[in-house]
């Protein structure tokens, strides 16, 4: 009889309350088997087009993705090699770990902002 090791990924979302003042995330917390897709949501503050996901494992709090009126803007190296996001006009936002490791047990939460237009006038 042969034993075989199951890693187990425990993802644990941040959490807000579901007012329109707030970023609101779901599931709570997520647990996954190895090589297994993980998915999380988002709904950023009414009015933000902007959308930010980070990861915090112990002491480092470290950046992932950047989406701007659901657009990637901006992204990581270890965010191109097993995630994708993704932030539809008028559902929520999510990320999603398309083969779970056991080095994504970590704290995820996703933070928006307001765009900044820079404006230019002529005389």
């Amino acid at each position: 009889m042969s034993l075989s090791l199951l890693c187990w990924v425990a993802l644990f979302l941040w959490g807000a309350g579901s007012m329109d003042t707030e970023v609101t995330q779901s599931p709570g917390h997520l647990v996954k088997g190895k090589d297994q897709k993980a998915k999380m949501d988002c709904v950023p503050i009414k009015g933000h087009a902007s959308v930010y996901w980070y990861l915090k494992k112990l002491e480092s709090l470290e950046f992932l993705v950047y989406l701007l009126n659901g657009k990637i803007t901006e992204d990581t190296a270890m965010f191109k090699q097993r995630f994708s996001a993704e932030c539809p006009q008028n559902s929520p936002c999510s990320l999603e770990i398309n083969s779970t490791e056991a080095a994504d047990s970590a704290l995820y939460f996703c933070a928006s902002s307001r765009s900044t237009v820079l404006r230019v006038s002529f005389s």
